[in-house]
């Protein structure tokens, strides 16, 4: 990864690209892609923070993509890019090897399979063949192999030659202007689904308190939420790993029923972090209001759901005073993107998570990169039909030392 990383956006997320720059580089290729249309939803709702879905109706795996950002470009970027990256994770076209982890392991690095996350009812069998495909250790920069069904997104049909042990999930797909970019943003996620996780199973959850915000864009767009007469609650989830990462929740105000928003964010500068958290929640918001996304159960949208989603949001408001600083959440800068990726690298480290494997599932013929991430040690996001707590998270409960 020694292609220039310098960031030249850093407005609402950092790219190496502003985003209809991106926009312009990616339109030849949405076609080939499926991509046959980019709406505004922005106007559905009250908010005003903008999103955009964008359809890819012969998907393998979701056929609508959402984005968000604070310009509608951003949003038409970041939707169109979401969708791209699920595209190339549908076709993965990199070296794979079937294989028993008994007898891969002797000839070849593997990823350390012992700390990867585990779903419920299955069970790994290191003697038993499966499909594996070949990333890149970031720490060792050598080759490395995972199994290929925590990597293909083709969800038509069970995982080929898989066994079902591990999360098959987008957890950890990103795409960017280079590998560099993708490789952070996918990092980042990962670091925000196990902040998350073991936010979840806390039992102290105290909020944010918004006056102590200090970030002129997060401001805006918390006044954005507010104005609509709609509640918001914040939390700091950062976890040991030390890289910024929130919850945003929002509800009608009054306990007035409607349709809740939550949204999660995680970066080195918190700012960014906290905005992703915002925008994910007036986005998430959206998709219930639009009716966009064909992954949410027709059971989700009736008013029984509905009220459960109001109560569970205004129980976590309710629940938590509003007595955390936002400046007392750390926050990093650096003007490359290996900048980001060695702060990544050595806060991992720091909790004895040395191992960071990326796919690149990227294709010479597009000027874009798409990679995937596995990252052993961390935990999956627990509210996976099919999650099993892991270490960290147990620690957090107290049930291992």
């Amino acid at each position: 990864m020694t292609d220039n990383s310098q960031k030249t956006y850093v407005h609402d997320t950092h790219r190496l690209r502003e985003p209809g720059q991106t926009l312009r580089i990616v339109q030849p290729f949405l076609r080939e892609m499926g991509i046959t249309r980019i709406a505004n939803l922005t106007g559905l709702d009250r908010i005003g923070l903008p999103t955009v879905m964008v359809a890819r109706p012969n998907s393998r795996s979701v056929a609508v993509s959402l984005g968000k950002g604070l310009s509608l470009q951003a949003a038409q970027a970041s939707g169109v890019m979401e969708a791209i990256e699920s595209w190339h994770a549908e076709r993965v076209r990199l070296p794979q090897r079937l294989a028993r982890y008994t007898e891969l392991i002797a000839e070849a690095a593997v990823v350390d399979v012992d700390r990867l996350p585990r779903v419920a009812g299955a069970q790994f069998d290191p003697n038993g063949n499966m499909l594996w495909v070949e990333g890149r250790d970031l720490n060792g920069q050598s080759s490395c192999w995972v199994p290929l069904e925590m990597v293909d997104t083709d969800y038509t049909s069970a995982p080929l030659a898989g066994q079902r042990a591990f999360p098959r999930t987008t957890n950890g797909l990103a795409s960017g202007n280079n590998v560099a970019e993708a490789s952070c943003h996918a990092i980042c996620e990962l670091i925000e689904r196990d902040a998350t996780t073991l936010w979840s199973h806390q039992t102290t959850t105290a909020r944010i308190d918004p006056a102590t915000v200090d970030d002129e864009r997060c401001q805006s767009a918390i006044e954005k939420v507010t104005t609509a007469d709609l509640e918001i609650g914040l939390w700091n989830t950062t976890s040991d790993i030390g890289i910024a990462s929130f919850r945003c929740v929002i509800c009608e105000a009054g306990g007035q029923p409607g349709h809740i928003g939550i949204g999660d964010g995680c970066h080195p500068d918190r700012a960014i972090a906290l905005l992703r958290a915002v925008t994910e929640a007036a986005q998430t918001r959206l998709t219930y209001i639009s009716g966009a996304r064909d992954d949410l159960d027709p059971e989700e949208f009736t008013d029984h759901a509905q009220s459960e989603r109001c109560q569970y949001v205004r129980n976590l408001i309710d629940d938590a005073a509003p007595t955390v600083s936002f400046r007392d959440c750390p926050t990093h800068s650096t003007e490359t993107f290996e900048g980001d990726l060695a702060l990544l690298s050595n806060r991992l480290e720091a909790v004895g998570i040395s191992q960071i494997v990326i796919v690149d599932l990227s294709r010479p013929e597009y000027d874009l990169s798409v990679v995937r991430a596995v990252i052993p040690g961390l935990e999956a996001p627990h509210d996976d039909a099919d999650y099993l707590p892991g270490p960290r998270a147990l620690q957090i409960r107290g049930e291992i030392a």
